[in-house]
């Protein structure tokens, strides 16, 4: 309980001291006798006081009321503006080449993808904080991309599929259409206002961004789309590509000349210009992490947090009762306790 105007109780002590006070000096009146005065202190006249103690309680009640006393509650509401994130994970069989682990030692492709794309998901206490309030789905690719993950708030069941990749091993089925790949996560990005209050709880109604990450080790090499074709349905979506080309090519040492883009790098770089991404080479374990954790710096969650006070008014009681105690004393000083002028 507080109140509108808690300086107006410094009247209170006023209020009791004029309704309490003694008479004033000089209003006595001088009499020859206390004969006819020596019952005033029985019968009615003992209850005078009575009047007295009503017109302080009313005063009270009444300043009370004028402070404006109110009861509320606040709330604290955290709404998250998040991000909807296609993950693109090749899995054709150049997948199942080695490249370098920090400190020695080999891994395939496949492996060390697997290890990245969880600790994006995840976080890995250093440099990946983790997507938690993100939308994430996955698509694994070789000659058709295929659905492994709709986009879902369920991480751990989404991370137990990603520790279930493996390289493509059907020949019939091996490839590289990462264009098909795109074009299907940009069409789920596109539709995902249409899955319902469910989906986008955490969002508030509202998605920050969609975003692709497009994983691959080469280049687009089947499929119905053209991977320019599937940037451009991207681009309408408003949805952001972010490019990774996973393959052998060491980085130019200092001094040396730029290595030019290959052809198909060329196309990826392409992507991510025209949708407002950005395209990142990548050879070992540490530059993979490493571009895994600048895009999960670029594409960070806001969560605002939102004040609301409900205030209730509770002037209407003590007014009521000052109200109801002046009357009552009016009353009575009219009638059982009437004295004479």
């Amino acid at each position: 309980m507080n109140f509108a105007y808690p300086w107006l109780l410094l009247l209170i002590p006023v209020m009791g001291f004029l309704a309490l006070r003694p008479g004033r000096p000089g209003a006595s009146v001088r009499v020859a006798s206390l004969r006819l005065w020596e019952h005033a202190g029985s019968g009615r006249a003992r209850f005078l006081w009575v009047l007295r103690a009503l017109h302080f309680v009313g005063l009270t009640m009444l300043v009370l009321a004028m402070a404006r006393p109110q009861a509320g509650s606040t709330r604290t509401l955290q709404v998250s503006e998040g991000i909807a994130i296609q993950l693109l994970v090749d899995v054709s069989s150049s997948m199942d080449m080695a490249i370098k682990l920090p400190g020695g030692g080999r891994q395939t492709r496949m492996e060390v993808a697997r290890e990245l794309v969880e600790a994006f998901i995840a976080g890995d206490g250093g440099g990946l904080a983790g997507r938690d309030g993100d939308l994430v789905g996955l698509i694994t690719f070789a000659r058709y991309p295929d659905t492994r993950s709709p986009l879902t708030f369920g991480h751990p069941a989404l991370l137990q599929l990603v520790r279930g990749l493996h390289v493509q091993d059907r020949p019939n089925e091996d490839g590289t259409a990462y264009g098909d790949a795109l074009a299907l996560a940009a069409a789920r990005l596109k539709h995902l206002d249409e899955v319902g209050p469910e989906r986008s709880r955490s969002f508030s109604g509202k998605i920050a961004s969609r975003v692709i990450i497009l994983l691959t080790d080469g280049e687009n090499n089947s499929g119905n789309h053209l991977p320019l074709e599937a940037a451009g349905l991207a681009r309408k979506w408003d949805c952001t590509v972010y490019a990774i080309s996973l393959g052998d090519h060491q980085p130019s040492p200092a001094g040396a000349p730029v290595v030019p883009l290959t052809p198909a790098e060329q196309i990826l770089e392409h992507i991510s210009r025209e949708t407002g991404g950005v395209f990142r080479k990548a050879f070992d374990y540490q530059s993979l992490k490493s571009v895994y954790e600048e895009i999960d710096q670029l594409e960070q969650s806001e969560i605002a947090t939102r004040e609301f006070r409900s205030v209730s008014e509770w002037f209407g009681l003590p007014l009521a009762l000052a109200i109801a105690v002046l009357i009552a004393m009016m009353v009575l000083e009219s009638t059982w306790l009437r004295t004479a002028p």
